[in-house]
């Protein structure tokens, strides 16, 4: 009789099994066709591989079901059947396991990102993996495994869609990260690992993209930030091409090379992605022999981890007090009030941008306006605000509609401002914060009132804690707000608030937030009163404070206090900020200058029009080319001077990790904007085409998302491109490629079991004597292979795509 998976997880390493697509295509797969097909017409292959890969030792198999939802189905007229599909890859696979091994429910990606970066809603990506997670788990899956995300929405998205299924099926959530240690869509392994476990991911980890080695390095990073047991799915090495054949080089015993660090770390499931065959599996268990123990999690640390899709931040645990900006608030702000109503974004961008440049570690966002859709205007903000910088966000609303739309808009785990002891609140409260996975910043008030001293403040945060935990909501994950009431009308409010902070972190152990500038409102120099209280507060234990971080004197109180309670090592950051400053100088300094930029923008509207590129300050670009075109400029100078500077500085910070696709989309998308204006002044004409590109994802795959990025990218940067889709034949590729007298082809492929359609197009166009130059690139695609197929260049990303493709047209 088997143990509840994650009891036997605790007790031993699991061994998970290898490459499924490539042992099916050995077996019968043809090109072209739906490895999830086989479950209906050739189910004896599917449990052959299961067969192999038991038979090596693994103690889980693994669903014919990674395509198995209907966005991946529908590709091959099987829409209709995902309940069918996905039920017969249980049963195939629980017919061969019997109780030697678990059951495993493979899910993947979509093929389509969530909204902004795609046009996925989240309720729309929540549904798809719904119904495909209900039929694995109704035909009797022991756990669900999540593999080869790329996007950690849809992943987070996914979880969210499981847990509405079942509260207690184990899901293990991997996301496929680049040799530069970020995902595609420039996640880094901590975000991932705090938002996964935040949405309740019971083992997180990564899975295809890199060797053992490369996945251990993520795996090193993931453990820092999260308890739960680690999962490691290393490919065999990087593809090569090997007499017409696309091969893993790592062998056997390549695979288990870091065992006992991998142990070390706490990894329990261990296991082979592309490349890996029963051979490698039976290396993986047989190393295993003799170095098994029971696995104990690192110690609770008490901190309350958040996370956006590119960043994460630390409140508690010996970290330095987060710094929460409140400027994105419409309270007294009539310009951004009006833009609420407007249904814009310039401001809320313009202070995300500010107020991480100066050193704010979230972002509150607080869109509390009469007469608007408060739902709608969330999303929209955090849209904007997750664009526009990494940092991450608080959502600050008393309205349950409006949270739950900036929770599902969000990329991460946020904090959401407020819940309180009143039992409205946490009614309502509560039970979305269990279900997206975020943190609470929890009042200590409720029916009646504010109490009055600290000891009613420290019983309503009890009473709070204790609500939460019943909810499901860790401890770890409340924030607690002991309120700052004015000085100047209750004169021993002061003095409480700061004794409740004690008793909150001393007898609670829970982490605290405060609102600081209300402490001075009504007396004069606010700054002295407001700046000396967060002192003192920040000594009294606060680890996270909301304030402007414009204001240098709160700024200069956190510099000081944090090198007085050894929060910033050797006063590193205190040094910083003020090497060679003099005292005068800060006196007169109503804010420290925000951090200068490499990029040197033209003068004029021309730079402006640059910014705009670079910030993707969609809404705006339009009425800059209507300024700039009414000052004389012509459409080519805007695109030559103004617009492509723009875009070359955005490939400039991406190439440099410090933009990701997300804001290089967003970028692009301005950019789109600005050129479909400059094509009206232009009357039907066009901007001088760069070059004409032929794009397409080759036969077999359908997959496209990287194929797309780099057409948008390639248009604005004033190539004419002929994208030819997915799953497109070699002989087609040909005809279009004479047909429309193309400078380049530019072929896609996301499998491996497609990777060979590659050499099959760039072979065919050289017999047909096509000049045409040919690149290449995709998930799975090497230098090394590019080269070997014969292929003019590789690119391992969108931007690299560009500027490889425009400096070989140059020649």
């Amino acid at each position: 009789m088997k143990l509840p998976f994650l009891q036997a997880v605790r007790e031993r390493v699991l061994v998970l099994d290898g490459a499924m697509g490539t042992m099916l295509q050995e077996r019968g797969l043809k090109p072209g066709q739906s490895p999830e097909e086989l479950n209906l017409v050739a189910p004896e292959i599917v449990a052959g591989v299961h067969a192999a890969y038991i038979d090596a030792g693994a103690d889980i198999i693994v669903t014919n079901s990674f395509g198995g939802s209907r966005s991946k189905l529908e590709h091959y007229g099987l829409a209709d059947r995902v309940a069918e599909v996905n039920a017969r890859s249980v049963e195939i696979a629980r017919q061969v396991a019997g109780e030697k091994a678990y059951v495993a429910g493979s899910i993947g990606p979509t093929g389509r990102f969530v909204e902004p970066v795609g046009d996925m809603t989240f309720d729309e990506a929540a549904d798809i993996f719904r119904e495909q997670a209900a039929a694995l788990i109704g035909a009797g899956a022991d756990l669900i495994t999540l593999e080869t995300f790329l996007d950690i929405k849809e992943i987070r998205a996914a979880i969210v869609a499981i847990r509405e299924i079942s509260a207690d099926i184990p899901v293990m959530a991997m996301l496929t990260f680049e040799e530069k240690g970020r995902s595609v869509l420039g996640s880094p392994p901590e975000a991932a690992a705090i938002t996964l476990e935040a949405v309740g991911a019971s083992i997180v980890g990564s899975n295809c993209g890199l060797g053992v080695d490369g996945i251990y390095d993520i795996l090193a990073k993931m453990r820092g930030v999260t308890r739960l047991p680690l999962i490691c799915q290393a490919n065999a090495g990087l593809p090569v091409l090997k007499e017409g054949r696309t091969i893993f080089p790592a062998s056997p015993e390549d695979m288990t090379a870091y065992h006992d660090r991998l142990l070390e770390l706490g990894v329990r499931v261990i296991g082979g992605c592309c490349g890996t065959t029963p051979a490698h599996i039976k290396a993986i268990k047989d190393a295993l022999h003799g170095r098994q123990k029971e696995f104990v999690p690192p110690a609770e640390s008490g901190t309350t981890w958040l996370s956006s899709r590119g960043s994460w931040a630390a409140v508690g645990g010996g970290a330095p007090v987060a710094l929460i900006g409140e400027r994105i608030n419409p309270t007294g702000k009539k310009l951004y009030s009006q833009e609420l109503r407007e249904g814009k974004v310039s401001y809320i961008r313009r202070e995300a941008l500010e107020q991480t440049a100066l050193g704010a570690t979230l972002l509150d966002v607080n869109v509390g306006t009469p007469g608007i859709d408060e739902g709608a205007a969330m999303e929209r903000a955090v849209f904007c605000v997750t664009g526009a910088v990494q940092t991450p966000i608080v959502l600050d609303s008393s309205s349950p509609e409006a949270l739950e739309r900036g929770l599902k808009a969000a990329d991460g785990k946020v904090l959401i401002n407020s819940v309180n002891g009143e039992e409205k609140s946490l009614a309502a409260v509560l039970p979305l914060a269990k279900k997206y996975g975020a943190a609470l910043v929890c009042l200590t008030l409720d029916e009646g009132g504010i109490p009055a001293d600290a000891d009613g403040r420290a019983r309503v945060a009890a009473k709070i804690a204790e609500r939460a935990e019943a909810a499901g909501v860790k401890r770890s994950d409340l924030v607690v707000d002991c309120l700052t009431l004015t000085v100047s009308a209750e004169p021993k409010g002061a003095v409480e608030t700061l004794g409740a902070i004690r008793k909150v972190k001393e007898e609670l152990r829970l982490n605290t937030v405060l609102g600081v500038s209300n402490i001075s409102f009504g007396l004069p120099c606010r700054p002295l009163i407001s700046s000396s209280f967060f002192s003192m507060a920040m000594y009294a234990g606060l680890d996270s404070a909301i304030v402007n971080p414009k204001e240098e004197a709160m700024l200069a109180a956190w510099r000081s206090a944090m090198v007085l309670l050894n929060r910033d090592p050797n006063a590193g950051a205190y040094i910083a900020a003020y090497r060679g400053a003099t005292v005068g100088s800060l006196a007169s300094s109503a804010a420290p200058a925000a951090p200068a930029a490499s990029f040197v923008p033209p003068e004029g509207i021309r730079g402006k029009l640059a910014v705009a590129v670079v910030q993707g300050e969609l809404e705006g670009i339009v009425g800059l080319v209507e300024e700039a075109l009414a000052e004389g400029l012509t459409p080519m100078q805007l695109s030559s001077e103004a617009l492509l500077p723009g875009l070359e500085e955005v490939g400039r910070r991406f190439a440099s990790c410090e933009y990701f696709l997300p804001q290089v989309m967003l970028s692009a998308d301005t950019m789109k904007a600005a050129f479909a204006r400059l094509k009206e002044e232009l009357k039907g004409g066009a901007v001088e085409s760069a070059g004409r590109i032929l794009m397409a994802t080759v036969e077999g795959d359908i997959h496209d998302i990287g194929k797309n990025i780099v057409v948008t990218l390639l248009e604005n940067h004033g190539f004419e491109v002929i994208d030819l889709g997915k799953n497109v034949p070699a002989q087609r590729i040909l005809e279009e490629a004479l047909a429309h007298k193309v400078d380049a082809v530019g072929l896609s492929a996301l499998m491996t079991t497609t990777m060979a359609q590659m050499e099959r197009v760039v072979a065919l166009l050289k017999e047909e004597g096509v000049r045409t130059f040919t690149m290449v690139g995709g998930a799975v695609v090497t230098q090394a292979y590019a080269d070997e197929i014969g292929a003019d260049l590789y690119a391992k990303d969108a931007m690299e795509a560009v500027a490889k493709v425009k400096k070989l047209l140059a020649k």
